[in-house]
Order: C-alpha cells, then sequence, then structure tokens
C-alpha cells in the first residue's frame, strides 16, 4: 500500500501516492484554485479506490493547509501528518530556529539523503529557489534563497515600461536578436551562472567539497540542461522526502 502524499507551495500543489521509493498518479495544479470542491475533486482523482495507509503533507501557504485539512477529513475521513522539525527524521537539525524552515526545505533533505546519502546539496526550483544542505555528519545545516526564475521574469514586465513578459522556454540564441531573445538569454544562460556560483559556494568547506547536487521543480531540467555539472534530476523528490517522513512517524 501507499501514503498520499501533499506538497503545497505558493505558486502549485501536488500530490501523489508514493509506494517506496515510487511516485504515483501524480497530479499539480495552481494553489489560487485550492478552493474545497476543486481540492476534494483532486484527492479523489489521485487516491481512486486505491487504499491508502496514511497522509502527509508540507505546506508554505497556511490558508491553503487548513482548506486541505478539511477536505481531508471529508473525502477520506482522516487527517495528515503535518511536516516540522519536532519530527522523527533522518536527519539531524542544526539551525539556529528549526521552526523558521519550510517543511518543504525538509522533505527535500530527506528525500535526498534517502536517495544519494550525505553530505548532499539540494536545489528546488520552484517559485523561490532554494539550496539546502545536509553535511556529511547527516545534519542539516542551512542553505540559500534566491529569485525563481518566474520571479525574475515578472519583475522585469511589472518594474519596466516597455520589456515583455516572456516564455522563458522559447529557443536561446548565441546573441538576442530581439527584446525577448535578449530576456530569454539572460534567465537562462545568467541563471546558470547563478546556480553554478552558489553551489562552488556552498561546495567552498572542506567537509562538503565532494556533496551530491540534485535537483528537483518544474524548471530543474531545462535550467541544468548542459549546465557541466554533475546532477541528479530528481522530479518527485519532495514527494519521496515525505514518504520517508511518514514512515518513520507512522
Amino acid at each position: 500500500m501507499s501514503c498520499l502524499a501533499i506538497d503545497i507551495g505558493n505558486t502549485s500543489t501536488t500530490l501523489g501516492l508514493v509506494s517506496g521509493r515510487r511516485a504515483m498518479h501524480v497530479d499539480r495544479h495552481p494553489s489560487d484554485c485550492d478552493i474545497g470542491a476543486n481540492i476534494e475533486r483532486t484527492i479523489r482523482k489521485v487516491v481512486g479506490k486505491r487504499k491508502v495507509e496514511g497522509v502527509v503533507l508540507c505546506s508554505v501557504v497556511p490558508a491553503a493547509t487548513k482548506r486541505w485539512r478539511r477536505a481531508l477529513r471529508k473525502v477520506l475521513g482522516c487527517s495528515a501528518l503535518e511536516v516540522g522539525p519536532d519530527l522523527n527524521l533522518n536527519i539531524r537539525i542544526d539551525y539556529p530556529n528549526p521552526e523558521t524552515i519550510g517543511p518543504d526545505r525538509i522533505a527535500n533533505a530527506c528525500g535526498a539523503v534517502a536517495r544519494y546519502g550525505a553530505p548532499v546539496i539540494v536545489a528546488d526550483f520552484g517559485t523561490a529557489l532554494t539550496f539546502d544542505v545536509v553535511s556529511a555528519a547527516g545534519a542539516y545545516i542551512g542553505g540559500v534563497i534566491a529569485p525563481g526564475l518566474h520571479l525574475m521574469a515578472d519583475y522585469f514586465a511589472e518594474k519596466t515600461a516597455l520589456l515583455p513578459h516572456i516564455d522563458i522556454r522559447g529557443r536561446v540564441h548565441r546573441v538576442g536578436r530581439s527584446t525577448k531573445g535578449a530576456m530569454r538569454i539572460g534567465a537562462r544562460i545568467g541563471y546558470r551562472g547563478m546556480v553554478r556560483e552558489i553551489v562552488a559556494h556552498l561546495r567552498q568547506d572542506a567537509r562538503e567539497a565532494n556533496a551530491a547536487l540534485c535537483a528537483t521543480g518544474g524548471h530543474a531540467e531545462w535550467v541544468l540542461k548542459d549546465v557541466g555539472m554533475p546532477c541528479e534530476i530528481d522530479p518527485h523528490l519532495t514527494l519521496l522526502g515525505l514518504r520517508v517522513i511518514w514512515e518513520l512517524n507512522s
């Protein structure tokens, strides 16, 4: 049997059934569509007639968490294990204020250690670009938060008079021959450079110099393609980390 894992983010909510180290029937929809009826419909779609052993969630949107709690009780008649630093984890938390760590970042760190061992660096390409570091001793020691790719692209359009919104996934040439083309180069190539610099900075400590790098989130593969750094792209890492946490606390 499997557990239902739910990752409620600022832009989108992702959920799926996770059995062992495999995520199935994964669904994603915009978090601003998280009204009661939509949530209930999504839960029924993902779960279907399958039996689930339990539910685990991480959320960075408190208002949405309340709506999911109500929907889970209505549809499945149960509550969810909600991720926080006070749970049993497969990592140690070595951080001044553990309650300020995003639950999704805890899930990512737990999933990364379960799959790739420690030390490890996790890059999550979501609304924000986050990096989390688990030391060779198996301790979560912190990370880096940078603007997400869409935030950077949207900021141009919102704060300038003439620069347009762009489809960041369009073709990238060596030199921009149009405004949109130039912006696309800045987004993709510039973003790659930022990722390289942050990873190099995090690896400066000799204890983390050989840390494995894994990445998740919607833009991970697009940004890291041909980046020249060994990196495991793991689209469902957060859900897998949630399963690890659920197993340790069930």
